[in-house]
């Protein structure tokens, strides 16, 4: 299936099927042919499992640059080091990137061809569910010791080729990962969507099911990118979860927490948010919470880090606005808002989750 995403610098399809690599890539043969030169980024992990398929499906010569796996790609270090192969390889304007791999590799890719010579064009192949977020939209960015994405662009992919063949060897901590992601798409969209979800087991999907999640979730995306293209209004409702989970995946050092895994502890604590500022209930946030612990969702990263510890990081959160933190929460499902919330506030909803956690999980 095709999904449009238009926006205001530019439009492009998002390709979803299962082993539709090679046709997806015929069907951009144009794109191919006038590039100079064709370069993929990928990591270790995904180039070992999966570059045979790739390149089978290729019918284009490429270089490959291969890249420390998850969030050691983002490092100013790494990022030098992509460039300096680019220049080497004596790439131009006219040189085309492909991001083949999960979400810190497409967050990278875009970053360097957003600046390699101003920018140069590139597309998304994503391999794992976290991707069908960070794929689409064109955020892209890498990471700094104080924050995470805290140095970015806004920088759209000319196509994302999704193949959910390249997902079905995802380790279950990957899986969770990404289906944090499609939840949260789900929260701010659908009460019926997330009420399934509520119902199953979210590394058990059917293949078919998964799919159709993955699309749900690209077009709730697409249709907030196409009225706020660079985050100054709606954009941030894509942020549910993100304020408080990037605090712990921060203060936890990149890589040590999965994405989604700090994300669904997010998301656990703007449930308890929205019980003040919304029309969530109790019982909801504490069968939400049932339900990640079900699933597998870890939460004992909570207790490792105090609210002083993680202040650090909320303080930096780049939605925050003249010293004030915002986040979105919810009036009900399906209804995101953005809310001003004090510093002492957060700190009593902090204790409220650690409470929470204790009589629910720990």
């Amino acid at each position: 299936m095709n999904i449009s995403v238009k926006t205001a610098s530019h439009t492009y399809e998002v390709v979803i099927g299962h082993h539709i690599l090679a046709q997806a890539f015929a069907n951009y043969k144009q794109l191919f042919d006038k590039a100079d030169q064709i370069i993929v980024l990928t990591d270790k992990h995904v180039w070992q499992a999966q570059e045979k398929y790739f390149t089978e499906s290729s019918f284009f010569a490429f270089k490959t640059f291969i890249m420390p796996a998850g969030e050691s790609c983002k490092s100013f270090a790494n990022y030098e080091a992509v460039q300096t192969f680019l220049l080497e390889q004596q790439c131009t304007r006219k040189s085309l990137v492909i991001a083949f791999g999960g979400g810190a590799v497409g967050d990278l890719t875009g970053f360097v061809a957003a600046t390699y010579m101003r920018g140069i064009p590139f597309i998304q192949v994503p391999t794992t569910i976290l991707a069908h977020d960070s794929a689409v939209g064109g955020k892209t960015a890498i990471n700094h010791t104080l924050g995470k994405n805290m140095i970015g662009a806004f920088y759209q992919p000319q196509a994302v080729l999704y193949d959910t063949a390249l997902l079905t060897s995802l380790p279950t901590r990957e899986v969770l990962s990404g289906m944090a992601e499609v939840i949260k798409h789900a929260m701010i969209a659908d009460t019926q969507w997330l009420e399934e979800i509520l119902q199953g087991n979210v590394t058990q999907l059917p293949q078919e099911l998964l799919a159709q999640y993955l699309a749900l979730g690209v077009r709730v995306k697409a249709n907030i990118v196409e009225q706020d293209e660079t985050e100054q209004s709606v954009r941030k409702y894509l942020n549910l979860g993100h304020t408080y989970g990037h605090a712990i995946e921060a203060a936890a050092g990149y890589g040590r927490l999965a994405h989604g895994e700090a994300v669904m502890i997010g998301l656990v604590y703007c449930l308890l948010l929205s019980e003040r500022y919304g029309q969530i209930t109790r019982n909801f946030t504490k069968r939400f919470l049932h339900f990640a612990v079900a699933n597998g969702y870890p939460f004992a990263a909570v207790n490792d880090y105090s609210f002083d510890e993680l202040t650090t990081y909320l303080v930096k959160d780049k939605k925050a606005e003249y010293g004030e933190l915002q986040f979105v929460l919810l009036k009900a499902i399906g209804e995101p808002f953005v809310q001003k919330i004090e510093l002492a506030v957060c700190q009593e909803v902090d204790k409220e989750l650690r409470s929470l956690l204790a009589e629910v999980v720990l």
